[in-house]
């Protein structure tokens, strides 16, 4: 048991590690990031949008409670990740662009499967 909990957090950190950083820099539009999402072909305020939802999804996974809250965020997660693999490659960019987000799946998979059960919706 204390295995689960401790593959639950570490996933759980590493993906906030990645979700959170990126969302802030993207909240305050750094220029490495407005090109990236230029490169890609995406208009200047989904970079807004995007960030924010990062940074609210991260503390969504990592507040107590809420389990309602919590499965949508988790799949935000997701659904940002796997967009951000099939953008990356649709537009030609370098591999790990695409391998990258959908490693960090895997990793995000691991935190939603592994959480506690006061962390899950009932039923």
């Amino acid at each position: 048991m204390k295995a689960k909990v401790i593959g639950y957090w570490v996933c759980t950190v590493l993906v906030v590690f990645f979700m959170l950083p990126g969302g802030i820099v993207q909240v305050l539009r750094s220029p490495q990031t407005m090109a990236g999402f230029t490169r890609l072909g995406l208009p200047e305020w989904f970079v807004l949008c995007v960030g924010v939802w990062k940074i609210l999804g991260s503390i969504a996974v990592l507040w107590p409670g809420f389990a309602l809250l919590k499965e949508w965020a988790y799949a935000g997660i997701f659904f940002d990740l796997t967009g951000a693999a099939v953008a990356n490659g649709a537009t030609g960019q370098v591999w790990w662009h695409v391998a990258a987000p959908l490693a960090i799946i895997g990793i995000l998979y691991g935190s939603w499967a592994l959480r506690p059960a006061n962390r899950r919706l009932a039923g």
